[in-house]
This record gives C-alpha cells, structure tokens and sequence, in this order.
C-alpha cells in the first residue's frame, strides 16, 4: 500500500505544509519518533500513532514500511523536511525488502527556513546547512565541512548545535568559523521554533562563541553582507547592484 513519508514543519500545527496534513489525514497509522508521534497525536487525536525512541531510526522506518506492505496507508513523520535528516533516505534505502510499498515523499518546511523567518532574512543567499551531531559522521568530516563552509562565505544554519554530551560543540565550530570570519559577523539562533517558550536572539559570532544552547535550537551565521536591519538578521542577495 502507501507510505507518506512526511515533514511536519518546527512545532506547530499552523506550521506543517497542506500537503503534509492531508497525508497524515488519508493515512491509517503514524510512526514517528516519541515526541514528534505524540505531537502529531495532539494534532490529530483520532490518529493510531506508533513511536520509536531515539536512535531507532531504522526500526522505525521498518515498522511503517511493512504496514505498508501488509496494507495500510502510514505516515513516517518527521520533524522539520522528510529529507534533510529525515527518514525519506532511510525508506528507500530499506524499500527492497517491502516491494509492496509505495514510498512518496512529502517536503516539509526545515528549520533554517522556518528560523530563518523568525530571526529576519538570514538565508536569502547561498547556504550551507551542517549538523554538529557526531553519532552518524565523524567530527573530523564535520570540521572540515565547517572550515569550507566558511572560507566560502556561505550563511551557515547549525543543527544540533549542542547537548550534555557534546556541550562544547557549539563553540569549536564557532572557533573554526572565526579563522575565517570577524567576530562582529552577524549571527543568531532560535529556541523552540515554533512551539511553546519560543526565543530568539541576533548577535555577533564572537557572542555566540560563549552562548549555551541546545538541542532545540538552531544556531545561524551570517555571511560578510549579513547585516542588522531593525533589529533583524539580513543577508541582502544584492539586488542593488542589478
């Protein structure tokens, strides 16, 4: 039958695309990680919703790929888009053994864009979007990454910025970026997009190298056009010199 693979946006229901509501409404089960099953519960209470703990990834996509193979029609849901550090590769990676399964994919919208908003216009311009988690890819790939995002001149959006394991993470990177950058780069970050206890802060690169976050933040970084404009994080794109 068919698997939705489904990005449901930052937090809100407000937040998640037509497109992924409508998937999820069609479906008979969702499968998702705990909180974002039970978030998607909150959202829809008459829903059959199936969890999978952290770093039960491939578990999980196992579990809605054979419902979907034995019949049903499934939602794997996953925060923010279905492809970027979702499970939408994961399925196909999987799919040879459910050849049953009807696999589509449904985009959803990414916390760079969706933090981005809240913050101002950050990533109006060539981008580089990297996670600091090390559990999938090793911290010397990650550093590199980093070091040519930078000499780039990308806007960079962090992801898993930090955690009580990695509580320096946040400010390695921002080390490597400052071989690179002035400290007086604009950057910013964002807590809880979307959801309850939303914050947000624009700072300089410098500032951020000293600032505790989380798991639930993303941190971004500007370029050297990003600049403050009331009060907002911008990138121009350069349309004044069209």
């Amino acid at each position: 039958m068919k698997l939705y693979v489904v990005g449901i946006g930052c937090g809100s229901r407000q937040g998640m695309t037509l497109e992924a509501q409508q998937a999820v409404m069609n479906s008979d089960v969702v499968v998702g990680y705990t909180v974002y099953a039970e978030q998607i519960k909150s959202f829809f209470p008459e829903k059959e919703c199936l969890s999978t703990g952290m770093r039960q990834e491939r578990d999980r996509v196992a579990l809605a790929l054979e419902l979907a193979q034995n019949g049903k029609t499934v939602s794997l849901v996953c925060s923010g888009d279905s492809q970027l550090y979702g499970m939408a590769g994961l399925a196909y990676e999987l799919s040879a053994d459910y050849p049953d399964a009807d696999i589509e994919v449904v985009a959803g919208v990414s916390a760079a864009f969706s933090g981005g908003a809240v913050l101002g216009s950050p990533m109006t311009h060539d981008l580089a979007i990297i996670s600091l988690s090390d559990l999938l890819t090793p911290m010397e790939k990650i550093e590199k990454r980093l070091r040519c995002a930078a000499e780039g001149d990308f806007v960079i959006a962090l992801y898993n910025p930090s955690s009580k394991k990695r509580a320096d993470y946040l400010m390695r990177a921002c080390g490597i970026i400052l071989g690179y950058r002035p400290a007086d780069t604009v950057c910013g970050y964002v807590r809880n997009i979307g959801r309850e206890g939303q914050e947000s802060r624009v700072l300089t690169l410098g500032e951020l190298r000293d600032t505790a976050v989380d798991m639930f933040t993303t941190v971004f970084i500007g370029n050297s056009e990003t600049k403050v404009i009331g009060g907002k994080m911008v990138t121009p794109r350069g349309y004044r010199n069209v």
